[in-house]
């Protein structure tokens, strides 16, 4: 049974205060819930954001067309209840301070205004009518999806597409958005599916990168050999970096999945796939640096002592 008074001990003997207890148990608890909890807050921010800046515009848009067009197709006995709006009603409305600072509103308008808080009330009733927007956008990329695929898509997305492209500013912008765009989404995207090591930007010093493709034909030309496109990540930004060009053969390929080299970068190095991580207990553990024989453990030898230590003190500068 667990006891908060079990003696515990430092690896030196001494024993453990509640101070370091409380900092080693507080430290493992944030590190076990800190990832799942900004998941989840990171999803739910995404969430956010999809629902304020596309959901809920769409959402405006339907209640507006269905504020304007059911009463023009529909007879006022054929709405429902909630939707109809009685002369007293309108009335009522009039007495409110956004139709009394001005001129005698038309009953069309407050008509509308009152149809329009009914239907919102009735909206926010109904939370599943919410994910409307969603779906009307979910319904309107695929439509511009399969017209887009066809012959005549394609050719007026093109002209639209050259009309953009002359704009001030939005051409500056648009195409290097497209490119990234096409990389992810696109039909053909730049296939991250090799993970490599080479030995950059020097002999002795290896890098791990990304194969984007085979390269351009002149380089393959001046180098003479098959080379390869390799794309080096930054950290903690992996979707900044540069590119090199290696030659084929001097590229070694890495068991690992993308992901877990994009996790690599993104901690610089913490990460470490489980089947890549080096066993340090073992005999193989590395070793620590040992001070050359004659030298006691804490001092330098003599070849690496300051000569400047033992220089005498010039005489300080006058104010």
């Amino acid at each position: 049974m667990w006891s908060v008074q079990r003696m515990r001990t430092n690896p030196d003997g001494t024993k453990r205060t509640f101070g370091q207890d409380f900092k080693q148990f507080f430290g493992r608890g944030l590190a076990i819930l800190l990832p799942s909890v900004l998941t989840l807050w990171i999803l739910w921010q995404l969430a956010l954001f999809v629902y304020s800046n596309v959901g809920e515009p769409i959402n405006r848009t339907v209640r507006l067309v269905i504020i304007e067009v059911t009463p023009r197709v529909v007879s006022d006995e054929r709405l429902p209840a909630w939707f109809r709006v009685s002369r007293s009603e309108i009335e009522t409305a009039r007495e409110r301070p956004e139709f009394r600072s001005t001129a005698r509103a038309s009953d069309d308008r407050v008509r509308r205004y009152v149809r329009s808080e009914k239907l919102r009330e009735f909206w926010d009733g109904h939370w599943y009518l919410e994910m409307t927007g969603l779906l009307v956008a979910i319904i309107l990329i695929y439509f511009c999806g399969l017209l887009l695929g066809g012959l005549i898509g394609r050719r007026l997305y093109t002209r639209v597409e050259r009309l953009f492209a002359r704009v001030p500013g939005f051409k500056q912008v648009y195409p290097h958005v497209k490119q990234v765009t096409e990389m992810v989404l696109g039909e053909r995207p730049i296939a991250f599916n090799r993970v490599v090591l080479v030995e950059y930007p020097r002999k002795g010093l290896y890098t791990v990168g990304l194969v984007t493709g085979s390269s351009m034909l002149s380089i393959r030309n001046h180098a003479g050999d098959d080379v390869v496109s390799i794309f080096v990540p930054s950290t903690p930004t992996p979707f900044t970096g540069f590119t090199i060009t290696v030659p084929k053969s001097e590229v070694v390929d890495l068991p690992i999945k993308v992901e877990e080299a994009i996790r690599f970068f993104i901690t610089g190095g913490v990460l470490v796939p489980d089947k890549e991580v080096w066993d340090t207990s073992g005999e193989n553990a590395p070793q620590p640096l040992q001070p050359p024989p004659g030298i006691p453990a804490g001092e330098t030898s003599p070849d690496d002592h300051d000569p400047g230590q033992d220089r005498p003190e010039g005489p300080r500068p006058r104010a």
